[in-house]
């Protein structure tokens, strides 16, 4: 790849996986979280995140681990820019590899987010590859033998879920979010709605979810904009349905955390 370019997809042989194959320069990552996993192989340059209250800088063969629902940023941290390949798994799948590996129930977590593992580094780079040119046995098959190399080495469950540890405020302010995409309360409503006074909530909210009620909105905004993408929904409509002031808007925020534009996704989703 030359210049900035970014591929957005998913694959028959992995349900529950999307991949992202991108060279990034001038793109940078808002912050900003995911529902599932991130694990991306670096295969040139340097990219630089912020990640759990660390800057991190990963350079050609780490594989950067990120566990759902972690703020984290990407940028470049050289003048070239950085080329990767990630598998975006769902809880869901992560947790099925784990149980195959004879885990006890729960949520696998990555402790480590920066590892240099050079067997699971070409495990992630045949599975990408399978991903764009190979059939769903292949791809499948190289997918498990990835995801059970990285749980093997870098991975552990955690006590217990993070939603049972969250303070009774936040998670009501969150219900309410979710449940106001197209009108939200301001700031005092919100804290008034559960009780609690407004500093009071938005710093609880954002020692819980890493970021402040507004910032996380627009995260909720964009999932659910992928949701209705997926489902082939044009992007002006999408912007219209998730409360974004108009496509471009949703273009902005998209980008900033999916890496690519809302018609891009739209269109390797399809095609996939």
């Amino acid at each position: 790849m030359t210049g900035e370019v970014a591929h957005y997809w998913s694959h028959p042989g992995l349900p529950g996986v999307d991949l992202l194959r991108a060279r990034y320069v001038t793109h940078r990552y808002d912050r900003h979280t995911h529902d599932e996993y991130a694990i991306a192989l670096i295969e040139d340059g340097v990219e630089e995140f912020e990640y759990a209250g660390r800057t991190l800088r990963a350079g050609p063969g780490s594989i950067a681990l990120v566990n759902p629902g972690v703020v984290h940023t990407g940028q470049a941290g050289v003048p070239e820019g950085w080329a990767y390949r990630v598998l975006y798994p769902t809880i869901e799948v992560m947790s099925a590899v784990a149980a195959d590996l004879g885990a006890p129930p729960g949520t696998p977590h990555f402790p480590e987010t920066l590892v240099v593992d050079p067997e699971a580094a070409g495990l992630l780079r045949a599975v990408h590859r399978a991903g764009e040119h190979g059939d769903a046995l292949a791809t499948s098959s190289l997918f498990r033998a990835a995801a059970a190399s990285l749980l093997r080495h870098a991975g552990h469950l955690p006590d217990g879920p993070a939603e049972a540890r969250m303070p009774a405020a936040v998670r009501r302010a969150r219900e309410i979010l979710h449940e106001s995409l197209l009108d939200p309360p301001r700031l005092d409503e919100l804290a008034e709605a559960v009780g609690v006074g407004t500093f009071q909530l938005a710093r609880a909210f954002r020692a819980v979810t890493g970021l402040p009620p507004h910032a996380y909105l627009n995260q909720v905004r964009v999932r659910r904009a992928r949701g209705l993408l997926d489902a082939g929904m044009r992007p002006a409509e999408v912007a219209a349905r998730t409360g974004f002031a108009d496509q471009a808007h949703l273009t902005r925020h998209f980008k900033r955390t999916v890496g690519v534009p809302p018609g891009a996704y739209r269109e390797g989703r399809a095609t996939a």
